[in-house]
């Protein structure tokens, strides 16, 4: 298990107990040491991860073990096949998308893929979806509508591939069009933040009747680091960055700008793939049945007025006796 530079104390905890359980000696006092040391171990991760800052709760999303669209295509869901293509440009790899089975529900199911191995992350841009990826989204869940099937994204990437030839592709507006076809999809779409959630990248598979997000992901109108560049010109301050733009779960859960936290296991979601996608798997449940329970009209007036309420203004008096 890779460590975190934060998570130093639990990896030393950790070495003790492995060390302990390599001993011969298996008297009730040494039993008992190592029953405590995992104890130590188990109240050390609760402790750090109970008081976790934004720059480290980005670098859990970041973690490279943390589990990936793929791994959950395979651990919520009972079947999946694939879909590939935007019928214009070619079939992006940082998206991938398919129909799906949850118990005897069908939907379609899509959302960014990152890669674990570096050849799959350049195969997969990263998880930076190119204007083709955004296509090929759009048009299966134009089809998941067309047959009634409900929607499921899962978004995890820094932001939309940022290159020249996406932006000769049409990057920002294909992202926009996305959005604006996605409020007013006539099917249930639910929208889950599993690690990243950066920029307008995020957006383009955003829009939906639920919007969730992972306890350690984060949702961001930019990464930390791009925000450091802007406002003070380095890298270097995305720790203040990450603090300043407060785009962790409880803070997003506050403004309303998601609808649910999903709360992962003990020491985040990259230590038991099988439990978070338990929850996961049961979050899904719980909704999928609460949304098709609606009726079109109600499903897509609710998301309207979801996103159309975001946000808070103050309006002042002006010495005239306008609004200013």
């Amino acid at each position: 298990m890779d460590y975190l530079e934060f998570e130093q104390p639990i990896a030393d905890i950790a070495e003790q107990v492995q060390q302990l359980e390599l001993e011969s000696d298996k008297t009730a006092a040494a039993v008992e040491r190592l029953r405590q040391k995992r104890r130590e171990m188990t109240d050390k991760t609760r402790e750090i991860y109970e008081n976790l800052s934004p720059w480290q709760t980005v670098q859990v999303a970041r973690h490279k073990e943390r589990p990936h669209t793929i791994d959950y295509l395979s651990l919520v869901f009972d079947e999946f096949v694939e879909l590939h293509g935007d019928k214009l440009f070619g079939d992006d790899r940082a998206i991938r998308v398919g129909f799906a089975s949850l118990d005897n529900t069908k939907v379609m199911v899509l959302g960014h893929q990152k890669g674990r191995t570096f050849k799959d992350r350049s195969e997969n841009y990263f998880g930076c979806a190119h204007p083709e990826g955004y296509r090929k989204a759009m048009a299966k869940m134009r089809l998941a509508a067309k047959y009634g099937l409900p929607v499921i994204c899962f978004i995890d990437t820094p932001g939309a591939y940022p290159g020249i030839g996406a932006e000769e592709r049409g990057q920002a507006q294909v992202i926009a069009e996305n959005m604006y076809e996605m409020s007013r999809l006539e099917t249930p779409v639910i929208c889950v933040v599993i690690g990243e959630g950066g920029s307008g990248g995020a957006l383009g598979i955003g829009v939906g009747d639920r919007v969730a997000m992972l306890q350690h992901a984060y949702y961001s109108v930019i990464s930390p680091e791009g925000c450091a560049g802007i406002l003070w010109k380095s890298a270097a301050h995305a720790e203040k960055a990450a603090t300043a733009l407060k785009f962790t779960s409880d803070h997003l859960l506050k403004f309303g700008i998601v609808d649910d936290v999903i709360p992962e296991p003990l020491g985040g979601a990259h230590r038991d793939h099988h439990h978070m996608a338990a929850a996961l798997r049961s979050y899904l449940k719980k909704n999928l049945k609460t949304l098709s329970g609606m009726d079109q009209e109600t499903l897509l007036a609710g998301r309207y007025e979801k996103f159309r309420q975001m946000g808070v203004f103050l309006e002042q008096e002006s010495a005239a006796g306008g609004v200013s």
